[in-house]
């Protein structure tokens, strides 16, 4: 097997995240985003260290777990990995997969007895509270697309006005944006020459009260006068109310949603979700949890692993704490609460969100969590981490477990960091004594998990 072999083969089963084993005549191959059960066409374009990954061109037969799907561009669009599944099945493949991953992560001796499987979404369809969709076209020179990358592609952008996983607002805001600015004329931002104007579309959505802001992501390139687009919006018929219009703007070369500039166009510059009783400002780059209510089942769940679990009355370090949902759910069991963010605005809306809820033990500091935890002088008796999905910085780790406190919770959103860091625990004399998985994605191939670990 060599690079550019086409490779025909079964899919055996499906690793994290979304990696395909598949068994061929000439041996073991990895194809992304195949099913179990499929036999596939791929075509090899890795081959290192005796492993081969291909990629996919074609399912000759369906999996028997296959059915229907509710998209007309799954598949197609890079968004969703087990749309052409039932929600049961999607759940059973994340859990064998997080408990795989956890099993490797532990000594030899280590029993599996604390993992307690997976909890599923409590909104399948039309859950997520933020997307970020692109500008582009979906061909070379063809009309304007506004949606997904297309899957396996840099360039091309799929419309997304059929995505099943946000409700039907966003599906009315992304239409008439789309056609609002090709009527317009106005040229998307060319990813390879870096010229052009309209780059993303930010739309937030609380679940809960049913707040709308949307960010308009533009490069300073060309000059439009955006009160036309602001009251086209605000003329939509949606569910939801419309609290904020926002213009971004963003000269940077690479594909992200960066912020060079942000103007109030309508309204305000965040939404008001509820969670768990508790009311949070979002901003439109904040860290907030995408599924209000799958995020309302994370963290009662880590709440109750503390609680059950005995946890002392004191100081609380909540690392990377985003704006603060998990500090104030915990303040009222703690004596202070302490949260590290690296994004200045999130901290603002934590602090802000705290004053709202009448909590007056948390502090929120922002800066990287490596340096400033050599600047608190409160240790703690308690560690939350709940970093981004690349985990724990691997210099801060040791600082974290060097502190000695009897509990760390680990929450997190990619199962593969989680396995990483727990050797570590383990060799500073932690063990994990709870931890569950919650599928906050439903669809995607992504996944979070929640482990306390006690020190032994």
């Amino acid at each position: 097997m060599k690079k550019g072999d086409l490779i025909e083969g079964v899919v055996r089963e499906v690793k994290f995240p979304n990696k395909g084993i598949v068994e061929t005549e000439e041996g073991i191959c990895v194809v992304k985003n195949a099913i179990t059960g499929q036999k596939v066409r791929a075509r090899v374009n890795k081959k290192r260290k005796g492993k081969a990954e291909a990629a996919l061109i074609s399912v000759i037969e369906r999996s028997s777990l296959e059915r229907e799907t509710p998209c007309p561009v799954f598949g197609v669009c890079g968004g969703c990995t087990y749309l052409c599944l039932p929600y049961e099945e999607q759940c059973r493949i994340k859990e064998k997969q997080v408990r795989e991953l956890l099993e490797e992560a532990m000594p030899e001796d280590g029993s599996m007895d604390w993992f307690h499987g997976i909890l599923r979404s409590p909104q399948v369809y039309g859950y997520r509270n933020k997307m970020e969709f692109s500008f582009g076209d979906s061909f070379k020179d063809g009309p304007l697309a506004l949606g997904m990358h297309r899957r396996g592609s840099f360039y091309d952008i799929v419309n997304a006005d059929s995505c099943v996983i946000v409700d039907g607002d966003y599906r009315i805001i992304l239409t008439a944006v789309r056609d609002y600015w090709e009527e317009k004329g106005a040229p998307f931002f060319h990813r390879l020459r870096h010229t052009g104007y309209l780059r993303h579309l930010l739309v937030r959505k609380a679940v809960n009260t049913g707040e709308i802001l949307i960010d308009l992501v533009t490069t300073s390139q060309e000059k439009y006068d955006l009160q036309d687009f602001v009251s086209m919006l605000t003329e939509l018929k949606t569910e939801g109310t419309i609290t904020g219009i926002l213009h971004t703007v963003n000269d940077a070369v690479a594909d992200v949603i960066k912020d060079d500039g942000t103007e109030i166009l309508y309204g305000k510059d965040y939404f008001t979700e509820t969670l768990l009783g508790l009311q949070f400002k979002v901003t439109p780059f904040s860290f907030f949890q995408t599924n209000s209510r799958g995020a309302e089942v994370l963290y009662d769940t880590a709440r109750k692993f503390l609680t059950e679990a005995g946890m002392k009355k004191g100081v609380v370090y909540d690392l990377y704490c985003g704006t603060g949902t998990i500090s104030q759910l915990m303040a009222p069991v703690s004596e202070k609460v302490i949260g590290v963010e690296i994004v200045k605005e999130a901290v603002e809306a934590a602090a802000e969100n705290a004053g709202r809820n009448g909590i007056d033990n948390c502090e929120f500091i922002a800066g990287d969590v490596l340096k400033v935890l050599d600047e608190i002088e409160e240790k703690p008796d308690l560690i939350i981490l709940d970093p981004p999905r690349d985990g724990v910085h691997p210099k801060a780790l040791p600082k974290i477990l060097g502190y000695g406190v009897e509990q760390i919770l680990y929450i997190s959103c990619k199962p593969t960091s989680l396995a990483r860091d727990i050797p570590a625990f383990t060799e500073a004399g932690y063990r994990p004594v709870r931890g569950i998985s919650v599928d906050q994605f439903p669809w995607t191939a992504n996944v979070e998990t929640i482990v306390l670990f006690s020190k032994t």
